[in-house]
């Protein structure tokens, strides 16, 4: 989740945040295709939306998927074993008694080797290329050895998505923060976004960075040169000054969720790309693809002003050459990262993959903007296990599909393929690389259902079944749902659950046809205005709002971490809930942020014994500044702002997360 949804709370209206042009997520998609929250309506009768969603009083009048076996196991116990905390928001974290949370790296520690030591008070941008990086986000933990399951050695591969200008230096308050920089200190932006990888090691109980590790490395803007592959690769469109081919790009920019490869490899999104551009968009050929990805002459940060790259005046294609999935091999140092064309350009919320009955391999993506897309590519190769070197191009080649619900609990994956429907040079598509390009605007033309901001999408390894998570859509009218629909101005969102055909190991990830349902619709169930859908006794504490990222246990049940919540007076948190069995849905709160935080990319090592998050953005409510922090977490010093962390969380007597 970006920064473009702190929304101010006004008299129980959001109202968006445009501070500096941040407006990561104001609308940009004209289809008139039936909004999300209207097909929930459709599904649901009128009586069933007044009374059904403020709880579970009317779930037999649903009939579906979701609450099968609710009703009568209502009273029947969650798997989960730990002891639900109060999701209250202090200064610090909270974990469930029994768990211990320690701190693993902060923003400004060593990465590499020769890395100097943090100094607040004088960063700088080569420093800063080898330090751990801000706003971590997406995380992967990867055994040592490659190919063993050490949960006590291994690589922990971290994105960096953003920064916060106002919490890294004194430069007053957040507006115009990132306008009031100099040189330097944008050039330390530069560096702090991108990727770190390092090796971790757990001795005595304790977690903590193998600073000599020949396996540490960061990826940044500055220095990381990267490769552009599959169908777009070497296009016209991607071509600058700086790089005539259009294969080579430096560094990676607005990393969110993100997954791994079968073959151990780390996909990391570009998400947010469109706020780091000066310039006239409209003065460009590429005026219309850059309207739909929201580019404004208003963007966020202010580096193309000492940076030509970022300066779409001097440099108009440089915008296309962000918006990928980007693999890199964590266990190569010396590999050169590539951003993969075949999976298309939008704004990547995750890359997670899962490998079908056939071989052929799933890429799940959801474009994290109100009213947009979720998406799959399904490669046209197969996986051989055990062969490394036999996988490492699979993503290249393959078919990129977009979802399209209905109201009768199916959905359909279309095809974006040039030549195919409206994909012609009619609606100026002119090769397959038009189409990954502009793959919105595809999108736009197949029809595919506007959803209500789809960020993370995880499969079950259990039960075989995809889970999306709609974090929010604080922007849907209520003249777009009718009178009965509850989720106008919806501020909770939802976790929307993907069937598709077969169970477990067996299910086909490649089909056209699935089936869908809810798996938890986000809110107070005990305020019948949220329109909130759980089990009957989910508790004041166990409630979930704006789900954000998710990971499943080895027992196949979902962790899922929050970003948005103290809109609704609760910290951001970690809940845990059985996705099968009696326990169905019922969510219980485990661990909870700092003020300000927000919780990202939740990771068990391969024993379950430990859970790594990520803690974005500490301190960053309204009004804190780095002279005036609402919190000095994590290490709570006097002069020291709020640092972005890893925390390893890890339960007292050695046992397995959440028994």
């Amino acid at each position: 989740m970006t920064q473009g949804i702190r929304d101010s709370y006004k008299h129980g209206v959001y109202e968006a945040d445009f501070e500096d042009g941040d407006d990561d997520d104001i609308p940009s998609n004209p289809s008139t295709e039936t909004p999300l929250a209207d097909i929930i309506q459709q599904r649901l009768s009128r009586r069933t939306a007044l009374k059904g969603l403020t709880g579970v009083a009317a779930t037999a009048a649903l009939g579906s998927t979701f609450l099968t076996g609710i009703g009568r196991a209502a009273a029947q116990a969650s798997t989960l074993g730990f002891q639900e905390i109060a999701h209250d928001i202090t200064t610090g974290v909270q974990t469930a008694p029994g768990y211990s949370a320690e701190l693993v790296i902060r923003w400004g520690d060593k990465v590499t080797a020769d890395a100097p030591a943090f100094d607040v008070a004088n960063q700088s941008g080569a420093a800063q290329d080898k330090q751990f990086g801000y706003n971590n986000d997406f995380m992967a933990y990867m055994p040592l050895p490659l190919g063993s399951g050490n949960s006590e050695n291994g690589l922990l591969c971290v994105s960096h998505e953003y920064t916060n200008a106002h919490l890294m230096w004194s430069v007053g308050e957040k507006k115009g923060a990132a306008k009031q920089l100099n040189k330097a200190q944008m050039d330390v932006e530069l560096a702090a976004h991108g990727h770190s990888v390092i090796e971790v090691k757990r001795t005595g109980g304790k977690w903590a960075v193998v600073e000599d590790s020949r396996y540490n490395r960061r990826f940044s803007l500055v220095d990381t040169e990267m490769r552009m592959s599959g169908p777009a690769a070497g296009h016209d469109r991607l071509k600058t000054n700086a790089d005539p081919s259009g294969t080579k790009v430096i560094g990676t920019i607005n990393n969110c969720a993100g997954g791994t490869t079968p073959w151990d490899t780390v996909l990391i999104a570009e998400e947010n790309f469109h706020g780091y551009f000066i310039g006239d968009p409209t003065k460009t050929d590429e005026a219309r693809n850059y309207k739909r990805y929201g580019l404004k002459n208003k963007p966020r940060y202010q580096w193309g002003q000492h940076h030509d790259r970022f300066n779409i005046d001097k440099e108009p294609n440089e915008p296309n050459r962000f918006g990928w999935v980007v693999e890199i091999d964590p266990y190569d140092p010396a590999s050169t990262p590539i951003k993969r064309t075949a999976l298309g350009r939008f704004k990547h919320e995750c890359a997670t993959t899962i490998v079908n009955p056939d071989g052929r391999v799933t890429v799940y993506s959801g474009d994290d903007q109100r009213f947009d897309y979720l998406y799959k590519f399904v490669t046209e190769g197969r996986f051989q296990p055990g062969d490394r070197e036999a996988n490492r191009d699979l993503l290249d080649s393959g078919t990129l599909y977009v979802a399209k619900f209905a109201a009768n609990g199916t959905m359909s994956w279309l095809p974006l393929v040039f030549g195919d429907g409206p994909l012609t040079a009619e609606n100026s598509f002119h090769s397959h690389a038009d189409v990954m390009i502009e793959t919105r605007h595809a999108a736009d033309l197949l029809g595919a259902t506007p959803m209500d901001r789809p960020e993370d999408v995880e499969t079950n390894p259990i039960n075989g079944r995809t889970y999306v998570l709609c974090t929010n859509n604080t922007k849907r009218k209520p003249e777009q749902i009718d009178a009965a629909n509850p989720r106008a101005k919806n501020k909770h969102g939802q976790i929307i659950e993907l069937i598709p055909p077969g169970e477990g190991k067996n299910a086909d990830h490649t089909a056209t046809n699935y089936r869908w349902d809810f798996f938890l619709i986000g809110g107070n169930p005990n305020d019948p205005k949220d329109g909130a859908m759980y089990l009957k006794e989910v508790s004041k504490d166990g409630w979930v709002s704006t789900p954000d990222n998710c990971a499943f246990d080895a027992k196949g049940r979902i962790w899922i971490t929050t970003d948005g919540q103290p809109k609704s007076g609760m910290a951001d948190s970690v809940y845990a809930a059985d996705t099968q069995g009696p326990g169905r849905g019922l969510t219980r709160c485990f661990f909870n942020a700092p003020t300000g935080a927000e919780i990202c990319g939740p990771t068990f090592t391969p024993d379950q014994r430990t859970l790594f998050v990520a803690i974005q953005h500490p301190g960053d409510d309204k009004g804190s500044t780095f002279d005036a922090p609402s919190t000095r977490w994590p290490d709570f010093a006097d002069g020291m702002p709020p640092r972005p962390s890893v925390m390893a969380i890890t339960k007292d007597d050695g046992g397995e997360i959440g028994t």
